[in-house]
């Protein structure tokens, strides 16, 4: 709340000391004008009252240095000239939006509309395979022997294929019989060069557990190599398409392990990257095997495995102990036969 005494004050001091200014606004002393003006500011209760002041000052001075006629004069020639322009009509810019000016655009200019690359996304693709199976990381001792162990496993895919188209078209480079024996001689091959494999894959472990890699874990990478042993050499008692299916199963299971294990720092860190390309090339192998098995399963016989020949020598060995208990009855039979006649 203003007390009335104080504001008469300050009013009076005010008007005492712009009444001079005012009449000399023009006058060399404006810098103490404007002395006073920011004296006068720096009392709160006279901040107010300061503002119309100041603008009736700007507007004195305006009005004063104005020259007469300066924006009311009219250019009776220039308007004339307007006056004559004929104004041309563009229907073909007159729509429902030609009113509404674009964000990024000028009004009545046909926006271009960029050409969407299509093949964009197929670049990006290709570009992250390249960079997958580049494999920089990997050293090239490593890189160029596991891609000759996989060598095996892609011959004698194509070896399988070629024989199955063989035995539907034979007499091109070998007859059908011939055909169907090398089939039959690929089985035990493939099946246990893949139990190899998936042995050595296991091992690698081992190897990693004795140099100490990413410290000492123990019993947990132990495992990884018992494991993968125990999973693998049982497939060589199936049949052979069984065993291709089991070992695809494993193959895919230990690149699960092996890149956990490289993430968890157990394995060098390209290691996740380069399972995953002989992975992928063994896999592609294993299935081409199974669709060429698949196109002649009709007309090939199946070659007896390990676990049929053990079948077929248990069923021997009944028949021949069958044999000999007959044969001992037998015996017996004509040891009785010839005491009865002695008496």
């Amino acid at each position: 709340m203003f007390r009335p005494g104080a504001s008469r004050t300050a009013l009076r001091s005010l008007n005492a000391s712009f009444q001079p200014t005012f009449r000399a606004v023009n006058s060399p002393m404006r810098s103490h004008f404007k002395s006073q003006l920011c004296t006068v500011a720096r009392r709160p209760q006279a901040s107010a009252l300061a503002k119309p002041l100041a603008s009736e000052m700007l507007v004195a001075r305006f009005a004063d240095e104005r020259k007469p006629g300066q924006y009311d004069a009219v250019d009776s020639k220039h308007e004339a000239a307007i006056r004559g322009n004929t104004i041309t009509p563009h229907p073909e810019l007159v729509s429902t939006a030609s009113s509404t000016h674009p964000v990024r655009g000028e009004i009545g200019a046909q926006e271009v509309e960029k050409d969407t690359d299509m093949m964009a996304g197929v670049r990006s693709d290709m570009q992250t395979i390249r960079d997958t199976f580049s494999l920089e990381g990997v050293p090239r001792q490593a890189y160029y022997i596991g891609l000759a162990g996989v060598l095996p496993y892609a011959a004698t895919s194509a070896a399988t294929v070629y024989s199955a188209w063989e035995i539907h078209n034979g007499g091109y480079l070998m007859t059908e019989k011939t055909a169907e024996l090398v089939l039959q001689i690929l089985e035990p091959l493939q099946v246990g060069y893949g139990a190899t494999i998936i042995s050595f894959l296991g091992a690698i472990h081992w190897g990693l557990e004795w140099a100490k890699y990413g410290g000492e874990q123990g019993y947990p990478r132990y495992s990884i190599g018992v494991i993968s042993t125990a999973l693998a050499w049982p497939t060589i008692l199936l049949p052979v398409e069984y065993a291709l299916i089991s070992q695809f199963l494993i193959f895919n299971f230990l690149y699960y392990t092996d890149s956990r294990a490289s993430k968890k720092g157990w394995a060098p860190g390209w290691y996740g990257v380069y399972r995953f390309v002989l992975t992928f090339i063994v896999g592609a192998s294993i299935v081409v095997s199974l669709i060429g098995r698949g196109q002649v399963s009709d007309r090939v016989g199946r070659l007896p495995g390990p676990a049929d020949r053990v079948r077929q020598l248990r069923e021997q060995q009944a028949v021949e102990a069958e044999n000999e208990e007959e044969a001992r009855r037998n015996f017996l039979a004509s040891k009785d036969g010839e005491g009865g006649d002695e008496e």
